[in-house]
């Protein structure tokens, strides 16, 4: 008969990341807000009430160590749930268990979660039977049923520090060393491993463990440049397309280009082509920009971001990043008006709130028989008057400036003659705003 301590897992086939999970709070490596003296977490625990709480944030910043460590410091059994495989009978079969013993209900991915699976988790949890912790990477929000979000402490995490990022990988080296494995890591390297994770703890100490694996009894691992560039080739960079990550860096990147920042520009569009996003996408929202944010300053960006999507819809990666790098700089370089947004925005309001203005009889239609009976005359033709412009009302009502507001900084020259031309035919001075 096989003996059973005989064929128990050694530990130390245990993945670096796992074995080195917290067993308390005060092991867990950044997340201050989270996991401080006094904070609801902590009172929580300490009241032994921790309920239903949903942990949100990016991939490998600790989600599951911590549900982990507060049901150990709360002496309860962690009973991990899968959120696509959960139906009623295995719901049930945790209730049953509670009411036994103490336990902490653990979900990954709890956004997978149904509104129905969560409603029969949610009542095991609200007759206080069993304490309940969810973990999602995605905007929960957005993404998880309402009566979960209605019954749940939502707790945001961040990315690891660069700081806390340089003290896993230090105590991964330990915990290495302890096993019989010394690896030797220069301050720089560990600050590159540390920086390249991405504040993803569980990238950094499986970098860490791929790199000094293999050389058990051969004495201290020296990792070396060219090992570090083939763990790091075509890395991955955190960047959910369909999650809070994606919204994240487009917005960084939008942003950016409003700011004329073109470094700022440059570093986040080339997030966005590094995780595979489409580039006709991106070719959309610099258009977007090229109009909202540069409009009339600079008529020639719109037509550079048209030109560039156009362009990359033909011609696609690689070479697509570099018209999208033109695009995008052109945006970000250009001076900015958004005075196009604001006023179509401001008229898009008072359409919307205030009665209509009937359109005044000489500015209807005329093309037709009959037209002149019904009082559709007086139209004065621009173009015939020396100075091409009559003054004649074209909104009764609306005052000149309520809508458009030229807010061009360093705007083209174009634009400086446009307006002296109709500050002098009409006399009046073009409504700024600076």
């Amino acid at each position: 008969m096989t003996d059973l301590f005989e064929t128990a897992r050694d530990p130390r086939d245990q993945p670096l990341a796992a074995a080195l999970r917290p067993t308390s709070l005060d092991d867990v490596i950044g997340q201050d807000a989270l996991v401080a003296p006094g904070a609801i977490l902590r009172r929580r625990i300490a009241a032994r009430r921790v309920g239903s709480v949903v942990l949100y944030g990016p991939p490998g910043i600790g989600k599951t160590s911590i549900a982990r460590a507060v049901g150990g410091m709360q002496g309860k059994e962690f009973r991990p749930l899968h959120a696509t495989r959960a139906g009623v009978k295995e719901i049930r079969a945790l209730a049953d268990e509670a009411r036994v013993r103490p336990i902490l209900i653990f979900v990954d991915e709890v956004h997978r979660f149904s509104a129905t699976q969560a409603d029969d988790l949610l009542a095991i949890c609200e007759d206080g039977i069993a304490d309940f912790i969810g973990a999602t990477t995605q905007n929960p929000y957005h993404a998880l049923p309402p009566a979960l979000i209605s019954r749940s402490i939502i707790l945001k995490m961040e990315p690891l520090s660069l700081e806390d990022m340089e003290r896993v990988v230090r105590r991964g080296l330990d915990h290495l060393r302890a096993a019989g494995i010394e690896a030797t890591l220069t301050p720089e390297q560990i600050r590159l491993i540390a920086g390249r994770s991405g504040g993803d703890a569980r990238r950094a100490l499986t970098t860490l463990e791929s790199l000094a694996l293999g050389h058990e009894g051969d004495g201290p691992v020296e990792i070396t440049e060219a090992m570090l560039e083939e763990a790091y080739r075509a890395a991955a960079v955190n960047h959910d397309r369909s999650g809070d990550m994606h919204y994240d860096v487009v917005s960084a990147f939008v942003k950016s280009m409003r700011g004329s920042d073109p470094d700022a520009t440059l570093y986040w569009l080339a997030r966005l082509i590094h995780a595979g996003e489409d580039p006709r996408y991106i070719a959309r929202r610099i258009m977007i920009h090229a109009s909202e944010d540069v409009g009339l300053a600079d008529n020639g960006a719109l037509q550079t971001a048209v030109a560039a999507a156009q362009a990359v819809a033909m011609i696609g990666y690689p070479e697509a990043r570099i018209i999208l790098a033109h695009a995008a700089l052109h945006v970000a370089r250009a001076p900015k008006s958004n005075a196009a947004c604001r006023g179509i925005g401001a008229a898009m309001h008072a359409v919307s709130s205030e009665p209509p203005i009937p359109v005044p009889p000489h500015l209807r239609d005329a093309h037709y028989t009959g037209a002149k009976a019904l009082g559709h005359v007086g139209y004065r033709f621009p173009h015939d008057a020396p100075a091409g412009w009559v003054a004649q009302e074209h909104a009764p009502g609306i005052e000149p400036g309520r809508f458009y507001q030229s807010d061009a900084r360093q705007a083209a020259t174009f634009e400086k003659r446009a307006d002296a031309f109709w500050e002098s035919a009409a006399g009046i001075r073009t409504p700024r705003r600076f």
